[in-house]
């Protein structure tokens, strides 16, 4: 009977399981005959041990094991060999050290990324936390926050109540010291027992000696002999150096206009390629000395033009911006002020802002962060809150305050936000904003008021027969100019400078009552050149839009 033929996937499948077996027995299993050869448990090639297995009868019968040959199978790390490797999100990566993935898990190629993405971050080391006490053979023992400054890779988990290894986590070498994972995994407690930190530094050969080693030529890799020899010359860095000063100052400028960076087309023969390149290209065409460095004159992969770049440099701005937000708060007392709404995507966003007395004296507001949510309830916005907290060392201890605005799941006093950073903080009380309860007031009584109701509505219809035309906008410019002109000649207004300027009428929002009450006032400084644009449009329009205008300018 001829024997079907086996494909090579199968083949290096079942060496791949044959393998894994041979590599979690004993050091010295027993020779495995097949077909009166022998098979060596040296074969490190899984083809090699597919091409001999090919020979194997598969008929569902095996030979019996000898009692003295069985293997004994070794307990592994499961980090090590877990198969499953983890995506990398450098912006949703977890600083609170319980919950942050093992580096082994994610791809090789992305490890240096997160480690680099870690020490940007820092150590969580929130100094300023209220560290809670614990019962110790009897005594109360807690966290005391001048360890951090003893010793520098010292960080904390607030919710676990527990010490880390901000350094072993990055850089320890667990296939060549295996075990000893108090600071990495399950977290150092024993807060009477001072004396295992240094235990934990151990000698110039420990693990965690090794690890600070892999970290500090990490940090600083132009003091490795290797950097020293494959470094560039000081004339060639000098000019990188020149290129991404001009670079940083085109997107600063940018950013603090609020103003796209990008165009529709930035091939060479676009005649716009967007506001990034054309002020570089406006920069390079008046001064010689950036010319000299960037864009054709840079090198072809070096240009730092791509919107990768861009990007990036866009959120070192960012992080700065917050650092110095973080250095001018100083550990101390601060309030939170949160809402959220949807970007253009429909996708659910908060934003946090950070209220707190400045060094002046003043009380002031800053914008901490923007976090996408998956629901807006007082779970899901608390941990987004308590993710950006901790992601610059500041906890919801040091919070004395809360402003949301009046929805359930903000102020509810069972399972609101306001009552779940109560429960951790009960000196963080909550205040209703008051620009929510403006509008909440304004739009009660507009919806009780039939006049004021009427009043608005006409309003709107105005806006719509005026607004909707280029043309009918050019009518109105002209008009208000004879109207200036005639009372400049009737001596009835002033000539100063900032005086008389062009107005328009602005479309009121119904989220903001004051661009209603802005609306309002300009109607009724330009009451005499509406009624004659209106006159004008009933007589030279005809149909629909000639009757609604002669109605809008009698009714008003």
């Amino acid at each position: 009977m001829k024997k079907k033929g086996v494909s090579i996937v199968a083949l290096w499948e079942r060496a791949s399981k044959a393998n894994k077996r041979i590599s979690t027995s004993t050091p010295n299993p027993p020779y495995v005959e097949v077909e009166s050869s022998i098979i060596p448990p040296t074969i490190k090639s899984n083809l090699q041990l597919a091409l001999v297995q090919a020979h194997e009868p598969d008929d569902g019968h095996t030979k019996p094991e000898s009692a003295a040959g069985s293997p004994t199978p070794i307990v592994e790390d499961d980090e090590a060999n877990d198969e499953v490797q983890f995506e990398i999100d450098l912006e949703a990566l977890e600083s609170n050290p319980r919950k942050r993935i093992p580096i082994s898990r994610y791809n090789v190629n992305d490890r240096d990324k997160v480690r680099r993405r870690y020490i940007e971050l820092g150590a969580c080391q929130p100094k300023k936390h209220n560290f809670e006490y614990r019962d110790i053979s009897g005594l109360q023992r807690r966290f005391s926050p001048s360890w951090f400054k003893d010793y520098k890779w010292l960080e904390y988990s607030v919710d676990k109540q527990a010490a880390f290894c901000f350094v072993c986590y990055l850089f320890k070498d667990k296939t060549r010291c295996p075990g000893g994972d108090a600071f990495v995994k399950k977290g150092f407690n024993n807060w009477n027992m001072k004396s295992r930190l240094k235990k934990h530094e151990g000698e110039v050969c420990s693990a965690h000696a090794e690890a600070q080693e892999k970290y500090d030529r990490f940090s600083t890799p132009q003091t490795s002999i290797w950097e020293s020899i494959a470094s560039n010359t000081s004339q060639y860095k000098a000019l990188y150096k020149q290129r991404l000063t001009w670079t940083l100052k085109c997107v600063r400028f940018l950013l603090h206009q609020g103003l796209a960076f990008r165009g529709h087309d930035e091939s060479e023969d676009s005649l716009n390629k967007g506001n990034f390149l054309e002020l570089l290209n406006w920069l390079a065409g008046n001064f010689e000395e950036v010319d000299r460095v960037v864009l054709k004159n840079a090198p072809q992969n070096c240009r730092m033009t791509h919107h990768d770049i861009q990007q990036e440099v866009i959120k070192c701005c960012a992080q700065e911006t917050t650092k110095l937000v973080i250095e001018e708060l100083d550990g101390d007392h601060f309030a939170i002020l949160a809402d959220e709404s949807s970007d253009v995507y429909q996708n659910e966003q908060l934003v946090v802002c950070l209220r707190y007395v400045e060094k002046k004296g003043r009380a002031v507001v800053r914008f901490l962060g923007l976090a996408h949510v998956e629901d807006t309830t007082s779970l899901t916005l608390k941990a987004a809150i308590q993710k950006m907290l901790m992601d610059y060392n500041l906890t919801f201890a040091m919070v004395r305050g809360q402003g949301y605005d009046g929805a359930s799941n903000m102020r509810g006093n069972a399972n609101g936000l306001k009552k779940l950073i109560m429960d951790e903080s009960p000196s963080a009380y909550y205040v209703h904003c008051f620009a929510h309860q403006l509008q909440l007031t304004l739009v009660a009584v507009a919806k009780e008021s039939g006049d004021c109701t009427w009043f608005f509505q006409q309003l709107a219809h105005l806006l719509n027969a005026l607004g909707m035309s280029c043309k009918k906008m050019r009518m109105l410019r002209i008009a208000q100019a004879e109207e200036l002109i005639d009372a400049l000649e009737l001596e009835e207004v002033e000539t100063r400078s900032g005086l008389n300027q062009e107005m328009g009428l602005g479309r009121p929002c119904d989220t903001r009552w004051t661009s209603h009450f802005k609306t309002v006032n300009r109607a009724i400084s330009m009451y005499g050149t509406l009624r004659r644009v209106l006159r004008k449009i009933g007589d030279e329009y005809h149909g629909a839009e000639a009757q609604a205008a002669l109605s809008i300018e009698k009714i008003f």
